[in-house]
């Protein structure tokens, strides 16, 4: 199959702008709360409470004649990619890398759009496609260098970095099977019902990593223990509602519009979002380097998204 790279309309590029934002805030929690639960148990406890939120949605989808059962394996794969594995993995990266790192390494999405898309897939690359990439990623490589070649290159990596290229994989291959339409329309045309369908699959996924990570040794520094309290209780509601539901929901909508592969391009707005909720905690005012930082990354969304 070929890409056809669809018009990308204001209503689109608000549905891919909407998930760099919160994805954003997801890495600055996972950090910030990497003591007090076990990354694996975090991305279990994040997508069980979102199952239970949306669960009153869309009940039908689990009955024996909603149409899910004869499509389960595809929603197995979905919920194993999208909820068992990514987030996770991500969490995990942040046990030993930092937020900044493991945007740097996520950059390096639209290049795996354009590749699993390509041999997978057989979508075809093209060079206004590679040349989008090339600007988004200047763009994310500006932003964390602070406009300084120096800092960019004092940044090191660690094994953290590796999780989240995996993860990077991973999401690429799960964008491009939310573009094939296998399962009924009545659950395709629900948003809930599909969503909630990958999210059930993906609790059981999550679930039983979960407990290889408190039964099985060598879990390194990851903490053995959950420290109940307002600040993760509060991180749990947020990395639920909106990187969970709320980006999810988003991003299936938009992959829908524009195609995984100018859907990725977006991906790279999390970084600039990262610096300026920095700057707004830090009190620093933005720099001109997030203003050309910006204009890159918008610039490849826009030379990759014409005809």
């Amino acid at each position: 199959m070929s890409d056809s790279r669809p018009r990308l309309t204001p209503v689109t590029a608000l549905l891919l702008t909407l998930p760099p934002l919160l994805w954003a805030g997801n890495a600055v929690v996972g950090r910030l709360v990497h003591d007090l639960v076990p990354p694996i148990t975090l991305n279990f406890l994040r997508w069980t409470l979102a199952f239970v939120l949306l669960l009153p949605l869309a009940p039908w989808v689990w009955r024996a004649d909603s149409g899910l059962w004869p499509h389960w394996r595809r929603f197995a794969v979905l919920g194993l990619l999208g909820v068992g594995c990514y987030n996770a993995l991500q969490y995990l990266a942040l046990q030993t890398s930092t937020p900044i790192n493991v945007t740097l390494v996520a950059a390096s999405m639209p290049l795996f759009m354009l590749l699993v898309g390509r041999l997978s897939f057989g979508a075809t690359i093209t060079r206004r496609a590679l040349l989008g990439a090339a600007l988004s990623l200047t763009g994310v490589l500006v932003v964390l260098s602070r406009g300084d070649l120096g800092q960019l290159l004092a940044i090191r990596l660690v094994p953290g970095d590796a999780w989240m290229l995996l993860a990077t994989a991973i999401w690429a291959f799960y964008s491009w099977m939310l573009t094939q339409h296998k399962e009924p329309e009545a659950i395709r045309n629900d948003w809930a019902a599909f969503l909630l369908a990958q999210i059930g699959f993906g609790v059981v996924w999550s679930g039983l990593a979960s407990a290889g990570e408190w039964l099985l040794p060598g879990a390194g520094a990851t903490p053995r223990h959950i420290q109940w309290g307002w600040p993760l209780a509060a991180a749990l509601v947020y990395v639920a509602v909106g990187p969970a539901l709320v980006a999810f929901r988003c991003w299936g909508a938009g992959v829908q519009r524009a195609g995984p592969a100018v859907a990725a391009f977006f991906g790279n707005l999390s970084p600039v979002f990262a610096a300026i909720m920095s700057a707004l905690v830090l009190g620093e005012l933005p720099h001109a380097y997030h203003a050309l930082a910006f204009v890159l990354i918008v610039a490849g969304i826009v030379v990759s998204s014409r005809r």
